[in-house]
This record gives structure tokens, C-alpha cells and sequence, in this order.
């Protein structure tokens, strides 16, 4: 097939992706629940001759295309799951769950990778084997470890993976595509602090957290402000508090939780060690204990150099050189699971515009946006353009 004739057979068919996007829209699915969701993957990648697998890490899809005798493999991902939102854009096809949503656009990015598995199935060469992945679960940054956590890549090896997520603010037709750390980190810190209760009356005779509490939460504060440089992108946050049951009973324990996110795996560290060691400093000093569970969600998220760099080249030839962005100061202190897989596997994890106005500008997670249609044939064009380069 001639690359002339590329975006005018993915155009063609942007029609029924589009009904095949609003109808996931309008049928939102929760975490690992993504039973329906699945089910019209399944059916539409059986109908284009794939072979699919079922159930990978609960209801995650893969679909294998195997052509030529070429030992290359390449995976491609999208994920399904929607948000717990209601919806209040008013739109045709607006969500019939009610409190459930597709906030951040997988209703669109599934879409997108639909249209260029039929494209790839129907109207494409290449040498090599292709797997589709389609993943549950990415807002709960579980479903890409319970899929890896399956066998995804021991089932199914791929040479590198690749994915992308719609960028509301930045124009319809544009890629921003770099390598090295472009999404944050993600940890949950939960600290439990543990003295001697008593009466509010007699403290003397008690070892009361809050104190403790009170002193390491403006301790944290110092972790970015007098341990990073101003050039590293950090986050702290202390995101709930927790003690006590009455005004006159010093508890026994106190409780705090954070949000903590890096964009370099070797800050992350440092900012570990360090919060550890405010924490156990702190309560040693007010003679109460401190439990500290340190819950990495997920890592940070690193695009490599050569995998990268055919992305940029594949969205040259699908969206024109001049609408790919390589110096535009691509880095979200937001996570992704898809870090999960990038650590195993190299890969790239990039962004197409969603355009402006008041549905497909403003941000995700909110109970306005909704998917820019017209990135349906445009990012099915990128991913069609890099299985060819790729799997030549």
C-alpha cells in the first residue's frame, strides 16, 4: 500500500470508530471490570482475523498478528477502564452509568487502536509478529503489573511496546514525542505513629503522637525545598491526617498518608531515604515509634532513546514533520502504569493533541472533557506508520 493512500483509507473508515468510541463512552467501565469493553475488542479483532487471547490479568486482551517469517515483535497498548465521575457534559453519547465516566479519553485511545488493527489486518505488510495489547485498570496502576504479573511479555514477547495518551491544550494533528523520564512516579506513603495514650489531663504520664505528627508535617516540607535541586521536579503531598477520638484522650497512635512523585529514578530514591529519615528522626525524638509502608504504584516512566526516535519518525511520515514536537517541555508530574512495562521492555509513551475549546481542552479526570474524534485516523496513522517502519 503506498503511504499516499494511508489517511485517506484510515479517514474513510473514521466514521464507524468514531460510533465504535462514543459507544465505549457511553458504556463505562470501572478498574479490572472491563467486561464489555472487552468483549467488542475481542469480537472486532476475531472478525480481522487476529488471534486473540482472553483473560490476561483478569480481562486484559491480546491480540497476535503474525505475518512473514521475520522474528521481530512489537506491541502496541491501550488501556480501557474509565474514572469514578459523573459525567455533566450533556453530549449524545454521554455516560448511561451513572457515576462512572471516560474522563481521561481510553474510550478514545482503545478506538484509535481498533481502527489501525483493522488497517494493519486488511491493508497492511509487514514481517514480523504484532500484539495488541489492551489493558484494564490504568487509572488504579494495577492493570499493567497484573497483565506482566500473567506472562504478558513470556507469552507474548515483544522487542519494544509502545502507547500514547491524548493531550488536551495542544492542537488536533500534533505528536509531542521525547525520550527519558516524561510521567512521575507514583508512592504511597502511610506512616503510623505509636506512643502511650492516656488522659488529656495528666500527659505527663502518656506519650502522645501529635506532637510527633505535628512536627514531621512541617518536616516534610524540607524534602523538596532543602534536599532537591529547583531544576528536579518533585512532589510531596500530605494528603490525610488522622488521630484521636475525643477532646481529653491523647491517642495512642496517630496517622498520616502521602502522595509522592518523582520524574528521575535516582531523585526517587534520594526523596525515599529521606522522608524515611525525617520520619524515624522525629518520632525518636518525641520518644514515640514510627511505621513507615512505602508503596511504590508506580515507576517513573522513561521513554528509551532508539525506540523513541522511530516513534518520531513513524509520526513524521503519518502527521508531516512539521507537527511533531521533540523539544516541547513534554514531563507530568501525573503517573501511568505503562512504566511497568517500559521497565521490561524499551519503549516509548507519547502524546497526541486533543485540541482546545471546552470539551476536548480542558483537563482529563474533569466532568466536562471528552476524546477529540478527529485523533481517531491521526493516531491510527502513527501506529500503522511505526508496525510498517518497524516490522519491515
Amino acid at each position: 500500500m503506498s503511504p499516499d493512500n494511508l489517511p485517506h483509507r484510515l479517514q474513510a473508515s473514521a466514521e464507524r470508530f468514531v460510533t465504535i468510541r462514543r459507544d465505549i463512552h457511553a458504556h463505562p467501565e470501572l478498574g479490572q471490570a472491563t467486561l464489555d469493553t472487552s468483549a467488542l475488542v475481542i469480537r472486532l479483532l476475531e472478525e480481522w482475523g487476529y488471534q486473540v487471547h482472553t483473560g490476561v490479568g483478569g480481562h486484559g486482551v491480546v491480540g497476535v498478528l503474525r505475518r512473514g517469517q521475520g522474528g521481530k515483535t512489537l506491541g502496541l497498548r491501550a488501556d480501557m477502564d474509565a474514572l469514578p465521575i459523573e459525567e455533566k457534559n450533556g453530549l449524545p453519547w454521554a455516560s448511561r452509568h451513572a457515576g462512572l465516566m471516560h474522563a481521561c479519553g481510553h474510550d478514545g485511545h482503545t478506538a484509535t487502536l481498533l481502527a489501525a488493527a483493522e488497517q494493519l489486518a486488511l491493508h497492511s505488510d509487514f514481517n514480523g509478529t504484532l500484539n495488541l495489547i489492551f489493558q484494564p485498570d490504568e487509572e488504579g496502576l494495577t492493570g499493567a503489573r497484573s497483565m506482566m504479573e500473567d506472562g504478558l511479555f513470556r507469552r507474548f514477547p515483544c522487542d519494544a511496546v509502545y502507547a500514547f495518551h491524548n493531550m488536551p491544550g495542544f492542537p488536533v494533528g500534533y505528536a509531542i514525542i521525547k525520550s527519558g523520564g516524561v510521567m512521575a512516579s507514583s508512592e504511597r506513603v502511610c506512616i503510623t505513629l505509636k506512643g502511650r495514650g492516656g488522659h488529656g489531663a495528666m500527659p505527663e504520664r502518656t506519650l502522645d503522637p501529635i506532637p510527633a505528627l505535628g512536627s514531621i508535617i512541617g518536616a516534610l516540607q524540607t524534602v523538596v525545598s532543602r534536599n532537591v535541586s529547583a531544576s528536579d521536579a518533585v512532589v510531596v503531598s500530605i494528603g490525610k491526617v488522622q488521630a484521636g477520638t475525643a477532646t481529653n484522650i491523647i491517642p495512642e497512635t496517630a496517622m498520616l498518608e502521602l502522595s509522592v512523585r518523582t520524574l528521575d529514578p535516582q531523585i526517587r530514591q534520594q526523596v525515599e531515604q529521606r522522608i524515611r529519615s525525617i520520619v524515624q528522626g522525629q518520632a525518636a525524638s518525641f520518644g514515640v515509634s514510627a511505621d513507615i509502608d512505602y508503596q511504590l504504584l508506580a515507576p517513573v516512566l522513561v521513554n528509551t532513546p532508539a525506540e523513541t526516535r522511530q516513534m518520531f519518525e513513524a509520526a513524521h511520515r503519518a502527521l508531516g514533520a512539521d507537527n511533531v514536537m521533540g523539544q516541547v517541555s513534554f514531563k507530568a508530574m501525573g503517573s501511568e502504569d505503562f512504566a511497568w512495562m517500559l521497565q521490561e521492555v524499551p519503549g516509548c509513551y507519547f502524546g497526541l493533541g486533543n485540541g482546545t475549546g471546552e470539551f476536548n481542552g480542558c483537563s482529563v479526570h474533569n466532568d466536562h472533557y471528552d476524546f477529540n474524534d478527529e485523533l481517531i485516523p491521526l493516531g491510527a496513522a502513527c501506529w500503522v506508520e511505526l508496525v510498517q517502519a518497524y516490522l519491515r
